[in-house]
């Protein structure tokens, strides 16, 4: 008996061609959502689950909360921390997005109080792959009670070459990890005082 003459190879074929075009049809939706969500197929534009990974996150510091009072733009502001993780600020905010300049810090710390994450990191340090990603996190979280914010980081002798801040909590990487990032922003993003939306 020949290939053609099996009777099971005309039920393959068809199933085969509907696999096929099944795949495909997934491949679009996922180029559909890429364009649509703009940060692509990355763990940046995975749904954040409802914690961060505990073992991601053993490095994480919090701080007690130096205020939360509203000053005047342009007021010289001393904060305990560097980066800063709360305290006095301005009445601004920082969108979201991947800055090549640094930011007033009071911005950001009112940007914090909003839920954000902002990711503070060193111009000569950073890899390609590590701003792709950034910028990806920056693309996929938008929202005003939930934004991702990457800037260089202000300090003359930063730390560490990665720097991520929430409200009252700050993490150091020695070397860029998105999972570390996105374990952050699952325990963190949308979760500050101010309205927290998760």
């Amino acid at each position: 008996m020949t290939d053609g003459d099996d009777p099971a190879t005309p039920s393959t074929r068809p199933l085969s061609r509907r696999r096929a075009l099944a795949g495909l049809g997934a491949g679009a939706v996922g180029a559909l959502a890429g364009c649509l969500g703009g940060g692509g197929g990355g763990i940046e534009s995975e749904p954040l689950p409802e914690q961060g990974d505990p073992a991601l996150l053993e490095g994480v510091k919090q701080f007690p909360s130096e205020g939360a009072d509203h000053v005047r733009q342009g007021t010289d502001i001393e904060y305990d921390t560097q980066p800063p993780t709360s305290g006095p600020h301005y009445g601004t905010t920082v969108p979201a997005g991947f800055y090549t300049e640094p930011k007033p810090l009071g911005a950001l710390v009112h940007t914090l109080e909003h839920g954000a994450v902002v990711a503070y990191y060193v111009p000569d340090a950073l890899t390609d792959e590590a701003e792709e990603s950034l910028r990806a996190f920056a693309r996929n979280f938008t929202g005003t009670w939930r934004s991702f914010v990457a800037v260089p980081n202000p300090y003359d002798d930063p730390e560490a070459p990665y720097t991520l801040t929430a409200w009252r909590h700050l993490l150091r990487m020695e070397e860029y990890d998105a999972e570390v990032v996105r374990a952050f922003c699952a325990e963190f993003l949308g979760r500050g005082p101010e309205n927290p939306v998760r």
